[in-house]
């Protein structure tokens, strides 16, 4: 049995945390492959240094390394803080001379290459506190395993066909000699070597490909949560967690709100029917939340309701813009072109409706401007709008479901401004005014998903 354990930052964040995971890894029981984050903080202390707004550059590669060695001296005494400290100098000789390199700097892959550092290191000290328990492991990094990406800077797509290939032969041999892989998350390589990172939060992703590539029995996301709950425990303190979900439900949670997991996980080990486990590495005692492909009948509506907020409705007018779908796509590719995460997309006969982040709005406005002005008659933005997300199993299939939710809407005095019904068969998706946004998720939470178990 082949189990794949990604421990996020905060769970590598201090050396109390780093021994905690690896009491948790020797804890278990087969094969083990583990995927690590960066130390937490550490990835967005390399983005000011990647786009240089951190005033003193010197002083950053300084404290970067300083965090490092402050934990590795609470970790590690004697030999086995030499040994470390022979790893780690031949690493940051290498960041040295990277981020002193101005040719390198000018590369279009150079921020990739810099915000994805902070993995190398943690997996590194995560590798020798598991050898300082006498544990045989081994710290890779993706271009040690040969795990392959594609797509645009900061934001990858790993090559899941040729990954699997060259790391069957490039990791498989450890794990059969029985020694223990730690390898980086949040990035792969390019044909050409180029370091390219998957999006912040691409260390459950980078799990999920390995697990994938490994052909797992388990992948085990390790994080500072219980698992998937009913609802924001922020929000609704009697929130649940759920003990079981489909692949599905997960997917649409964690895109529509839920911080427990990146979205793009569930697909790499989806495509294999590999369940994932969400667990909290501070109470290893609990069980987490299982995912997987099987259906249970369940009698409750909901299992749970989610929301993101800061968004905008951008909605673009021009006459019979439904019989031009030419337009439609060109809009949409101008939205799109900055990475910019379209949520939801209404039509009606001369109106197309975007929901963004309202981070987002400027740069879109930026980009539609450069249309032909001859194609666009309006353009209006609804800030301060946010999205709320209601997940059941075979949710639309369910005569009345949506008639009983929007009542429930009525009640917290919501006007909705947008929808998303069909997509997905375990979602229904609806913009509401921010200032009542609460207010819906505890009515419904309340209604219809108090039973969830």
């Amino acid at each position: 049995m082949i189990t794949v354990m990604k421990f996020g930052g905060t769970s590598v964040g201090s050396p109390e945390a780093l021994r905690r995971a690896a009491k948790i890894i020797t804890d278990g029981k087969g094969s083990k492959v583990i995927v690590v984050s960066a130390m937490s903080g550490i990835t967005n202390f390399l983005v000011k240094g990647a786009d240089g707004s951190h005033e003193d550059r010197n002083g950053l590669i300084e404290e970067f390394e300083r965090k490092h060695v402050d934990v590795a001296c609470q970790l590690f005494e004697g030999k086995q803080l030499d040994e470390f400290m022979k790893d780690f100098g031949e690493r940051m000789d290498k960041f040295r001379e990277l981020f002193s390199d101005e040719a390198a700097s000018k590369d279009p892959y150079y921020r990739d290459n810099i915000i994805s550092q902070g993995e190398r290191f943690s997996s590194l000290i995560l590798g020798h506190v598991l050898r300082a328990a006498g544990v045989r492991s081994v710290a890779l990094t993706s271009e040690d395993c040969g795990i392959y990406a594609e797509g645009r800077p900061l934001s990858g797509s790993a090559d899941l066909q040729k990954t699997e290939s060259v790391m069957n032969i490039k990791v498989k041999p450890y794990i059969d000699d029985g020694v223990i892989p730690v390898i980086t998350g949040f990035y792969g390589i390019k044909n050409d070597g180029h370091p390219l990172t998957f999006g912040r939060g691409g260390s459950d992703y980078s799990a999920a490909v390995v697990a994938n590539a490994m052909n797992a029995d388990l992948l085990e996301i390790w994080t500072d949560v219980d698992g998937f709950m009913s609802a924001d425990p922020r929000i609704v303190p009697d929130a649940i967690k759920i003990e079981e979900m489909n692949f599905g439900e997960a997917a649409e949670l964690a895109y529509f709100g839920a911080r427990v997991l990146h979205p793009r996980t569930i697909e790499p080990v989806r495509i294999k029917h590999i369940p994932l486990k969400v667990r909290n590495s501070f109470k290893p005692e609990e069980p987490g939340t299982i995912i997987h492909h099987l259906r249970k009948p369940r009698d409750d509506m909901l299992r749970s309701v989610a929301m993101k907020t800061d968004l905008s409705i951008i909605a673009i007018s021009s006459a019979e813009i439904a019989f031009h779908p030419e337009m439609v796509a060109r809009i949409i590719e101008k939205i799109a072109d900055n990475e910019v995460v379209i949520y939801s997309i209404s039509t009606s006969l001369s109106t197309v409706a975007f929901l963004v982040h309202s981070n987002d709005v400027k740069s879109i406005f930026a980009k539609l401007n450069t249309l032909d002005p001859g194609d666009i008659e309006r353009i209006e933005v609804k800030n301060d709008m946010a999205l709320v997300c209601a997940v059941g199993d075979n949710l639309l299939s369910k005569c009345g479901v949506s008639a009983e939710i929007f009542t429930a809407v009525k009640e917290a005095r919501a006007n909705v401004e947008m929808i998303s019904e069909g997509a997905s068969d375990v979602s229904l998706n609806f913009v509401v005014p921010m200032s009542r946004v609460t207010d819906v998720v505890r009515i419904l939470h309340g209604k219809y998903a108090g039973g969830i178990r």
